[in-house]
């Protein structure tokens, strides 16, 4: 093992890499917003179990619950609860069930006090969720944005991954006069976000750079999906902005000045029968999950280094 490690780092250095971190050979789950109406974590509490089974370095999972079920501080502790149950770390991605279409009583938007609720209970601490924790550091250790704390990152051997509050109702955009503060806050927060990550990734030699998040920014719009390419004009038409504008722009300025691969995983929708699978233009590739719950193998030795398959419990020895 030491000899083996020693042949790597004189690989790593006579190519110029002084410095660079070492690939390690790993796989993590992805579970996609899976929840049915009611309350209903079945096809979650299924998905986590299969991810703690299974040799997974750590599993993301998108949303709390349906978009219909309540946004009660009940149901928020009820899946603190459930993810602290956990074999494996288990990172969160929001979603805008979670907090973002939350009204109140009287209709109006409860947004803003649920996101916070949401951040006081699920990203409080700079660690994940689990029964077996992973360090993360979060974009809330930085003053400015001491509220972010949703917003976090951590790697595993030469690969960077992150999450990010990005939803899937235009990322929160609201077309009335006045009421997108929140949506211009965060906005700032993305673009600080996403340099804080490029220029990590960049210092540090990293092969790739993982996103995670709840929607779609369409960053390649011509993949496959069903009615993905009228996505960008669909919702300039609803609400005369495209909430992902400003991010698809970094993302991509940022693949051109990476060497590595920058992968973008969300749980849009899949067309009916779809399969998760990751579709590459270039260095930039991307994989929506839908309501499936995958495993991704990352193999340093693999030209394409991601691997995508079906999460399932392993079959019991006989």
């Amino acid at each position: 093992m030491m000899l083996r490690r020693a042949l790597l780092t004189t690989a790593l250095a006579w190519h110029g890499v002084v410095g660079a971190v070492a690939p390690v050979p790993h796989q993590f789950g992805a579970i996609g917003h899976s929840f049915a109406i009611n309350a209903d974590e079945a096809p979650l509490r299924q998905a986590l179990a299969a991810a703690g089974e299974n040799n997974n370095a750590f599993v993301v999972a998108t949303g709390l619950k349906h978009v219909d079920d309540a946004c009660s501080d009940a149901l928020y502790q009820a899946r603190r609860e459930l993810f602290a149950e956990s074999a494996r770390p288990l990172v969160l991605v929001p979603a805008a069930s979670d907090w973002s279409v939350c009204t109140t009583p009287a209709g109006r938007s409860a947004a803003q006090e649920r996101l916070t609720r949401l951040r006081e209970l699920f990203f409080d601490e700079p660690s994940s969720l689990g029964a077996r924790k992973l360090s993360l550091n979060r974009l809330s250790s930085t003053a400015k944005f001491r509220s972010f704390s949703e917003y976090a990152q951590w790697e595993v051997g030469n690969v960077l991954y992150a999450t990010m509050n990005i939803t899937s109702d235009n990322n929160h955009y609201r077309p009335e006069a006045g009421r997108n503060s929140e949506f211009e806050d965060r906005l700032v927060a993305n673009r600080a976000w996403l340099h804080r990550l490029a220029t990590y990734a960049q210092r540090k030699k990293m092969a790739a750079i993982v996103l995670f998040s709840e929607g779609d920014i369409g960053i390649l719009p011509n993949d496959g999906k069903a009615n993905k390419a009228a996505k960008p004009a669909q919702a300039l038409l609803n609400s005369r902005q495209d909430g992902y504008a400003d991010v698809r722009r970094q993302v991509a300025a940022i693949a051109v000045k990476f060497p590595g691969k920058l992968l973008l995983v969300d749980s849009a929708p899949l067309p009916q029968g779809g399969i998760p699978a990751i579709a590459w233009h270039g260095n930039i590739g991307h994989l929506s999950l839908g309501n499936q719950a995958v495993e991704i193998k990352v193999s340093p030795v693999s030209t394409a280094l991601f691997a995508v398959a079906p999460l399932a419990a392993p079959e019991p020895q006989k």
